[in-house]
């Protein structure tokens, strides 16, 4: 488990990294970006999909809902104070 961890992270960093370099690039790097890291995210939010239909099919209904509220009640929770942050400067 460390070690698929570690090799995850490098992975990860190199990513991030050679998106920021060429992010860089005037005019063309951040849309270089976006095109290459959208279709990523795209493709993790089907496999969380999928993984939610197994689930499901399993007869693990009311583990994902309980998942799925409490994602849903955190989301909020840092919409809310980033809005009130906002409303609310600290000087």
């Amino acid at each position: 488990v460390v070690l698929s961890t570690v090799i995850l992270g490098v992975f990860t960093q190199v990513f991030a990294g050679l998106g920021a370099l060429i992010a860089m690039v005037p005019i063309i790097g951040p849309f270089l970006v976006k095109i290459v890291t959208i279709p990523f995210f795209w493709l993790i939010n089907a496999l969380g999909h999928g993984v939610s239909i197994v689930a499901i099919k399993k007869g693990y209904s009311k583990e994902l809902v309980k998942s799925r509220v409490l994602t849903v009640a955190i989301l909020v929770g840092i919409i809310i104070g980033y809005i009130m942050g906002n409303l609310i400067p600290l000087n």
